[in-house]
């Protein structure tokens, strides 16, 4: 039998022959402390694309219609109210 054949049926796998291990080198290197993209993507979360600015210009107009509402039904209840009789039927023609 020759040697390569008996080697492999050890190990299983092929044998590494520069003694290279890539999960140790990723293991050893931990997280990039340096993202090469970071700059190129800070605009998108500052000035008119902050988290506020991206929320309040998902709904234009919100405010000043809330507001206007409130003044409608404010101004409904003081001076549109109808006086209701209970005394008198609703539906006379009706049996």
């Amino acid at each position: 039998m020759h040697p390569t054949r008996i080697f492999r049926a050890h190990h299983g796998e092929k044998p590494n022959l520069t003694g290279f291990d890539i999960k140790k080198f990723a293991h050893a290197a931990g997280p990039p402390r340096y993202d090469p993209w970071e700059r190129a993507e800070a605009w998108r979360y500052t000035g008119l694309f902050s988290r506020w600015n991206r929320f309040k210009g998902a709904f234009p107009g919100l405010g000043i219609a809330t507001v206007a509402f409130i003044a409608y039904l404010g101004y409904e209840k003081m001076f549109l109210e109808e006086e209701h009789h209970h005394g008198d039927s609703h539906g006379e023609g009706h049996h």
